[in-house]
């Protein structure tokens, strides 16, 4: 098998080793899928609201546990993209040590940035609750700040996501291991995420529609996860 060539000439001796760690990536990967969806797509949209600020504030003081959740699960973002990058470079290295080095200074990247969004709903939980800590037009607005902060920060860190995709896909198709239309899925769905990312800023209004970019993404990271997960790789 292609992915075990350079570290073994009897690859079926390491293929069990090599199962393990492209499920134990499977599940660092869907692990950061669960918190990925429940902190920005469920936590998030529940207490922020994007064109009243005195709402948002309400929500974080009339649902603290909620907001405290929301916190803890961007936290398990961090955690998990970390994770995953440096288990894809693990069980991608022996393909090509550049190409698989790149998805885990990508990830790690875009890991920081998510913990800089949950730095950023940490505070606006504390302005919620502490009125000094408040600047210019008062809690609600400061509130308000933080929470578009945190979700820029969600949309620019899209750039290091599709750039991590990229050589994941790549060394997908690379490796042997799992089915070569999942590695060209991941390509272009990265290219798709690196897009958006983009033109959020240079077609503000395009809305949803730029949505459409990163399907092939999703489509990808599902399968790359339920691949991982239940088969692992390819046997030789």
């Amino acid at each position: 098998m292609t992915i075990t060539a350079t570290t073994s000439s009897r690859p079926e001796a390491t293929t069990p080793e090599l199962v393990r760690t492209a499920r134990t990536t499977g599940l660092f990967y869907l692990g950061l899928a669960i918190t990925g969806m429940l902190s920005f797509m469920l936590v998030r949209n529940q207490l922020f609201v994007a064109d009243d600020p005195k709402a948002t504030l309400a929500n974080l003081t009339q649902h603290e546990a909620l907001a405290r959740l929301g916190i803890v699960m961007e936290m398990g973002v961090v955690i998990t993209q970390a994770l995953v990058a440096l288990w894809f470079y693990r069980l991608f290295k022996s393909v090509n040590a550049f190409a698989a080095g790149s998805i885990a200074a990508f990830g790690l990247v875009n890991a920081v940035a998510i913990l800089g969004s949950a730095a950023m709903l940490a505070t606006a939980l504390d302005v919620s609750q502490d009125a000094s800590l408040t600047v210019g037009g008062g809690a609600a607005a400061t509130a308000q700040l933080l929470y578009v902060v945190a979700g820029h920060l969600w949309i620019i860190s899209g750039i290091f996501f599709g750039l991590w995709l990229m050589p994941m896909g790549w060394l997908a198709r690379r490796s042997g291991g799992v089915p070569s239309l999942l590695g060209w899925i991941l390509m272009i769905g990265g290219v798709g995420y690196v897009a958006n990312a983009l033109l959020t800023y240079v077609l503000p209004d395009a809305g949803p529609a730029l949505d459409l970019l990163t399907i092939p993404a999703t489509v990808g990271e599902l399968w790359m996860v339920g691949y991982l997960c239940l088969r692992g790789v390819r046997r030789p």
